[in-house]
């Protein structure tokens, strides 16, 4: 392969160079090359010639220069595209800096494949093996879009878990992050170690391509939406954002990304927004081989960005038509307003985008740009949801007393406009069953929500994974397990799912594929909350006082460390130890863990303390309530009869409490 470069960019092009000949890559690259004469001419043009792949190195120093060497040899590669098949992979053009494509002052051919930034010669594994697979025989020109998502972009935005008071759902009730390794994985969801179906896909993350990380949003704004059109069709499963997301910019090959999500198709790609003009780039990847089966690139008018939409989407499926989808299926695309608001709709994204970061601040944000939507587009239902699933989050997570109440408040103003404007609106039934569910504690109505979006939107695996959550409150676990399997296949690295999918399997008593799953959640994220909470529970249960103990002092400081360290100590031989974990449980985390503290008494033998405690949950609004059936340690006193006293008073039925 043949590397082109401004003298002012050696160094870049030296490291460029470097990596590539380690991976055993014959480069043309001579510090010397730019000495000139018509012998050294002679052989500059026969290596272009010759060369499998030229890459010319891009940078504010090229663009400066309008005249020298590199020129005549971009030239030079530029004449030869015209005789190479547009299929075939040839130019690979490698950007040092962030100098735009626009009016960088390339030839026409360097254009049209999508660009690397390599920010000075740095050279990623990831780059190298793209070359190696673009110098094979069967490399494509799609290729190039592939290495540019792969490599470029911005790091990704993590969501921060929830910490703070209002932790919902009981015991294991903070969002734990944790996934199961492969044979765990595969025991819990029936996923095989054959090839995946073929009627799979998953939409990668966008790279922003606009030059700003702040357009992070966008790109990330336009990768959901694909997910969100191409899950309309029927037969083919979709990864949910979760996921997909969590291989931003990752190094790993197609297989293996495949292997990871179960799917046999990855859509990859790039956005770029500049000014009233946006690009988008985008390939369909068999992760079998990893071969191209269809890429495009678009140029369009920002007013014409849904249209765009549609023109990727109806193409995916084209791609894909004849061997994956039965039948195309036109879905309303709930996702734009109805006055097709383009302001609206970039409100929309970025309330989207700070709401999956969660954190009290972003949440914040989230809601204004909700707001700002819906003040743009007062029928747009869709950002009424959203609105109303914030205030729900922030209410539950930050909140409490009068503050609390007066964003349900709000919650509830906005899910009631979103039902008003869109009956069939399946997010308006999500949002309205998590402010049943959080706010009234009224589980049969959330269950009904949930259920209603569920049959609105069959596919919909959030749907799936909080009917689960809500069916396991009212006892029913056996259905709340396989509803959340149901939505791990479908969004197979969603970590909080897998914690629940654990809990639940806890409540059952299997304890080894409990415990596999919260060791895979520790080696995963080391450090996380409430991960070594678990893994003590399960070990009181086994009656292992030691190991329990020992799981306890490696959770993480805080509240969880104190509920961990106040159960397990209970069931060890010094009592002076148990009485004062308790005690400092109290005193510390009290009021903020009034279900636990139940917990710890319960573990105790204590019936009257924790019934005592029960209620002081009940009065405090403590999210604990939820896992009342489930709790293993509360339901150690289910044929108390102050256990069916309190199930009544709290509206969980008193059938399932007995049976369970």
């Amino acid at each position: 392969m043949f590397l082109s470069y401004a003298s002012q960019d050696a160094e870049a092009a030296l490291k460029i160079c470097e990596a590539l000949r380690a991976a055993g890559i014959e480069v043309w690259f001579d510090k010397s090359e730019l000495r000139g004469g018509d012998a050294w001419d002679q052989k500059i043009r026969r290596e272009i010639q010759d060369c499998a792949l030229f890459i010319p190195v891009i940078s504010a120093n090229t663009a400066a220069r309008h005249e020298g060497y590199f020129r005549l040899e971009w030239d030079l590669a530029d004449r030869r595209t015209h005789m190479i098949a547009r299929n075939r992979a040839f130019i690979v053009p490698v950007c040092t800096d962030t100098t735009p494509e626009a009016g960088a002052d390339t030839p026409e051919s360097f254009q049209r494949v999508q660009w690397t930034r390599l920010p000075a010669g740095g050279t990623p594994p990831a780059f190298v093996e793209r070359i190696r697979r673009l110098l094979s025989v069967e490399a494509t020109a799609p290729e190039l879009t592939r290495a540019s998502s792969a490599i470029a972009g911005d790091a990704p935005a993590r969501r921060a878990l929830r910490r703070g008071r209002a932790v919902w759902y009981g015991a294991a009730a903070t969002a734990l992050l944790l996934a199961l390794g492969y044979l765990g994985f595969a025991r819990f969801t029936g996923v095989k170690s054959g090839a995946p179906s073929a009627a799979s896909i998953a939409v990668l993350p966008l790279a922003n391509e606009s030059g700003e990380a702040g357009e992070q949003y966008f790109s990330d704004g336009i990768s959901e939406d694909l997910i969100t059109a191409l899950s309309q069709f029927p037969g083919l499963k979709v990864i949910g954002r979760s996921s997909a997301f969590k291989f931003r910019n990752s190094k790993e090959d197609s297989r293996s990304i495949g292997a990871k999500l179960g799917v046999a198709h990855l859509l990859e790609g790039s956005v770029r927004k500049s000014g009233g003009l946006i690009r988008v780039s985008a390939e369909l990847i068999d992760t079998a081989d990893g071969s191209t089966q269809w890429s495009e690139r678009y140029d369009r008018p920002y007013q014409d960005l849904f249209a765009l939409q549609d023109d990727i989407t109806r193409a995916v499926a084209q791609a894909l038509k004849t061997k994956l989808l039965p039948r195309e299926h036109a879905a309303e695309q709930s996702e734009r307003p109805p006055t097709g608001n383009l302001e609206a709709y970039n409100a929309l994204l970025q309330g989207r985008f700070y709401a999956f970061r969660f954190t009290e601040a972003d949440l914040h944000k989230a809601i204004d740009f909700f707001k700002q939507a819906t003040d743009l587009d007062p029928g747009y239902a869709l950002a009424w949801s959203h609105l109303s699933r914030s205030w729900t989050d922030f209410s539950s997570s930050y909140l409490e007393g009068a503050q609390a109440q007066e964003a349900y408040s709000q919650s509830r103003e906005a899910v009631d406009r979103a039902l008003t404007l869109s009956p069939d609106l399946p997010d308006a039934h999500l949002a309205r069953g998590s402010l049943l569910l959080r706010a009234n504690f009224d589980w049969r109505g959330a269950e009904a929500e949930y259920r209603r979006a569920l049959a609105l939107a069959p596919s919909a695996v959030t749907a799936k994974f909080e009917l689960g959550l809500v069916l396991a409150t009212v006892g029913n676990l056996d259905q709340a397990v396989d509803l959340t399997q149901q939505a791990i296949d479908g969004d197979p690295l969603r970590a909080i799912w897998y914690n629940w999918l654990a809990v639940y399997l806890s409540a059952l008593n299997r304890l080894d594929e409990a415990e596999r799953a919260i060791r895979k959640a520790i080696e995963l994220q080391p450090g996380a909350e409430s991960f070594y909470y678990l893994l003590s529970t399960i070990e009181v249960r086994r009656g292992d006082a030691k190991a329990a103990l020992s799981a306890a002092q490696q959770e993480t400081p805080g509240a969880w460390r104190d509920i961990s360290l106040a159960i397990a100590q209970q069931i060890g031989t010094d009592r002076s130890a148990a009485d004062a974990a308790l005690r400092t449980l109290i005193e510390k985390d009290g009021s903020v863990a009034p279900f636990q503290v139940a917990q710890v008494y319960a573990v105790r033998n204590d019936p009257k303390g924790t019934f005592d405690w029960l209620e002081r949950a009940w009065s405090s609004h403590d999210p604990g309530v939820q896992g009342l059936l489930y709790d293993p340690f509360i339901r150690r006193f289910k044929d108390d009869p102050r256990f069916a006293a309190f199930c009544r008073k709290v509206g969980l039925p008193v059938a399932s409490a007995i049976r369970s």
